[in-house]
């Protein structure tokens, strides 16, 4: 992580503008979405830990209070809910416990997620999710890429 990254915690988000720089490590199950207006160039990141918040916890560690919490967030710093692109990794199997699907944090973190951008009418520009590895993801205001590191696939850009 260089000095000019903003770091962003599990269950915590962050926005930026050009040129700021966003980063978050971590992402096992969890999910990492970055939202990018690339006119007024704000972009914003969150990293989700669960799909949804049912007892009305802290909202930046659930998929259904985060996300919106995370536009609202752009909005307020000028960015257009219409222009939003999303780019999102993450959402591993981190444990073979079971062959039962619910039991699958990230699986069920990545569709919660996928479900709220469809419903927002937020378009999905690149993702790199699921398999059974942890993620870095690194997100620039500069342009909206996202640079997703692995030990498995090494650096790929979103």
């Amino acid at each position: 992580m260089s000095a000019d990254e903003i770091k962003i915690r599990m269950a915590e988000y962050g926005v930026v503008e050009a040129p700021g720089r966003l980063v978050t490590i971590g992402l096992g199950s969890c999910v990492g979405i970055t939202l990018y207006d690339p006119r007024s160039r704000v972009g914003g990141m969150i990293h989700v830990m669960l799909p949804e918040n049912k007892k009305g916890l802290k909202p930046a560690k659930y998929a259904d209070t985060g996300l919106p919490l995370l536009v609202d967030e752009l909005e307020d710093e000028g960015a257009k809910r219409s222009r939003l692109v999303a780019k999102i990794a993450g959402g591993a199997a981190m444990f073979s416990i079971s062959d039962n699907s619910s039991l699958n944090v990230g699986e069920r973190n990545v569709e919660k997620v996928r479900q709220i951008l469809n419903d927002m009418d937020v378009e999905i520009a690149g993702e790199d999710v699921g398999e059974d590895y942890g993620r870095t993801m690194k997100f620039s205001a500069e342009d909206g890429e996202v640079v997703v590191s692995s030990h498995k696939k090494g650096e790929i850009t979103l």
